[in-house]
Order: C-alpha cells, then structure tokens, then sequence
C-alpha cells in the first residue's frame, strides 16, 4: 500500500476548540460521521504554530503523537530539509491574538502564509494540494493573488467554510440548471467572521441555477432601520424570510413581529451578473432568538427552505465533512469543491465591509466577474437531517 500521504499544519494558533483543533485533530486522530468514526488515510508530520498561548494544546498533541514541531513554515514543509518533503498542506489561520483593522476585520495572515507555503512548493517545481480555511483573504487584492499564485504553479487550492457541509433538515439541494427567482439566508454572529459563513452556505445553493455562476455585479451592506426599509421597499422577501425562520433553531419562539426579535439587524444584498438577487439576513446572536443558519428560495413560484444544522460542541462533526473533502484532495490531486466559490464569496465580503464602514453605500464590483460551474458529482457529506452516530460521541484529538 505504501506510506500515507504526508501533511504539513500551518496554524495561527491551537486550543482546544480552535478551528485547529477541530479540523487537525481529525487528520490525526480520526473522523467522526454518522456512519462512524473513518480512520485517516493521510498521516500528518508536522506542525508550524504562529502563536503559543496559555490554552496552546499544539505542544501537547505533537508530543502525543511524534509530530514534528516546526519553528518555520519553510521547515514544516521540508522536515528540516533541502526541498519539499510532504505531499499536502493545511493552512488554518483562523483565531489567535491578530489586530483589527478599522473595519472590524481581523487580520489573520492568510495570504502571508500562502505566500511562504507556495514560495517552497515553487522552488521544488512540483505542486501539492494545499487547503486554506475559510476565506482566502480580509482584502480582494490579496485573495485574488492566492488564487491567481495556486493556478500558476498548478497548485490544486480548496477553501472556504464547512457550512455548504450541514446537515440540511428538510433535505434540499436544487438540481443543476434551476430556475431560481431568488433567495436568502437567515444567520447570526458577528458580521464578518459569521457572516462570511453564511454568504458561503448561500453560495453554495445558488450557484447551481440555470447557467452556473456569472459573477456579481454589485453588493450592499444594511444595518438598522435600513434592513426593514428595504423590505417593505422590496429589495429582499418577506416571504423568504418568514419560511427560513420557520425551519431554523430557536432559543425561545417568537412573539411579535420579525422587527421585535431582531436586534441589531444586518443584511447583505447580492446583485448577481445575471439578475438574480439573494440576501443574507444577519442578527447579533447574543441578543436575538436565532441559533442557527437555514436557507429559503422561490423556484418557479414556490419556495422552498431547509435548516443547516451544525454541532457546538464535541466533536464538532460538520468539520469532519469539510477534513474529508481536504483529504480526498490531498490523496487525489484533485480538489473537491470549486475554489472560485470561495474567491467569489471572499470578494463579496470585503465589499460588504466597505459598504458598512463607508455608510452602507452600495459598492459595485465589476471585478467580481468570477465565472464557474457548480460540483456534478457531490462532495463528502451528510446523508440524514441531524447528526447521529459517531458524529454525537466526543473525542480527544
């Protein structure tokens, strides 16, 4: 059979519940699905760790289990050597002591690690798949640099969010080629670290209408009154709004009107290429009674909505469905999930932050021309409505 696959860690920081945690621990350890716990096919042999802390768990997991911790990026990717010595990369810069920029954007240093991973990958002249959590970037310019760097030196690049990964509770996936009138999904959180989680799950559903996707042609970022405004202008649906609620998780049921259970209200407009608009329709979830994302749409009158359920608490399974995805990657050549979803969403919302720090203007942005074409074949996911199984029983990764 050979040896397994090698993969590099490069980490922003590692605690427990960090998104290190929960996406490494399951390449070492294992990970956790409804159909049971599925054993690593790649073996991870070292790790880079861009800041210690008190709750650092990193030192402790690479003791644990003989991997190699490394005092550079260059030297987790080499082992010490004079090239490339793995066969994968994880770069997961999500959380740790980063400052803020002036648009309450965190400034995690996504590109300069993609930077140091794709600088020793150049040098060996052979690529390796390399994943980068979350968005690819706070900025457009540097996110399209990533991508435009990866297609250049054939790096085969997936990104982005586990939320397209959720378990869908009525199941709902459009088919290709759906005629979709428009859309909207229901989240919460903090603006961007949250809501680029929900542009991605919205994303990941209309993307598949008639045509594939076509890019954006313009966004706008409401908060306040401006969200209510809006709808009685008609510029997002009602309707929507009202079946996205009624399949997502509750704190308490609501009484009064939507306007009464909304506190602090955000919504994000997404004018589409080719006319389609969508909406995500955010609140603070600390103050509100929404615990969860779900997604509504109108397709040929008749509008549709399902729950995207995820896990906050051990083992945080829907992370084993985005890991899979990475490690059929890694052990393939070939990436899971089109990479252009994530630019475009990553675009999406550094221009959903200028519009908020700029007054909520709308922003247009013709260089969100992104064209590409949903999955046929899908990725590695739930099959049932809610987590079961081993994705319920927590381990120690």
């Amino acid at each position: 059979m050979g040896d397994p696959p090698r993969v590099a860690a490069i980490l922003s920081t590692y605690h427990l519940r960090s998104h290190a945690d929960v996406i490494v621990g399951k390449f070492i350890r294992g990970f956790p699905t409804d159909e049971g716990l599925r054993p690593p096919r790649t073996q991870v042999v070292s790790l880079y760790i861009d800041q210690f802390h008190d709750n650092d768990v990193g030192r402790e997991v690479a003791a644990r289990h003989g991997i190699r911790l490394c005092r550079s990026i260059p030297e987790a990717l080499t082992l010490g050597g004079a090239g490339l010595a793995v066969d994968g990369v994880l770069s997961i810069a999500e959380q740790g002591d980063y400052a803020d920029n002036e648009k309450g954007q965190q400034l995690y240093p996504r590109r300069h690690f993609f930077e140091q991973i794709s600088g020793v990958i150049a040098a060996a002249g052979h690529p390796v798949p390399v994943f980068s959590d979350k968005h690819l970037a706070t900025e457009w310019p540097d996110a399209r640099w990533m991508y435009d760097r990866a297609r250049a030196l054939g790096i085969p690049l997936m990104a982005g969010s586990s939320n397209p990964l959720l378990w869908r509770d009525p199941w709902l996936e459009h088919d290709v080629g759906v005629e979709l009138e428009d859309a909207l999904v229901i989240s919460y959180g903090h603006i961007e670290a949250y809501g680029y989680h929900a542009a991605e799950a919205l994303q990941a559903m209309v993307e598949r209408r008639r045509g594939g996707e076509t890019g954006l042609h313009a966004v706008q970022c409401l908060q306040g009154e401006a969200v209510w405004q809006a709808a009685r202008d008609g510029r997002w649906s009602r309707e929507l709004a009202d079946a996205a609620i009624a399949v997502v998780a509750k704190t308490h049921e609501p009484e009064g009107s939507l306007e009464d259970n909304w506190d602090r209200p955000v919504a994000f407009l997404l004018e589409y290429a080719d006319g389609l608009r969508a909406t995500v329709l955010h609140l603070d979830s600390y103050t509100g009674y929404i615990r969860g994302r779900s997604y509504a749409a109108r397709v040929a009158g008749e509008i549709q909505a399902t729950g995207m359920h995820g896990m906050s608490t051990q083992p945080f399974s829907h992370f084993s469905y985005l890991a899979l995805n990475v490690e059929q990657m890694i052990v393939t050549g070939r990436a899971q999930i089109p990479v252009e979803r994530t630019l475009l969403v990553t675009g999406a919302m550094a221009a959903l932050m200028d519009s908020a720090h700029q007054g909520q203007v709308r922003m247009a942005t013709p260089h969100l021309d992104i064209a590409y074409q949903p999955f046929t074949q899908p990725p590695i996911r739930p099959t049932r409505p809610r987590p079961m199984g081993a994705s319920l029983v927590p381990f120690d990764g």
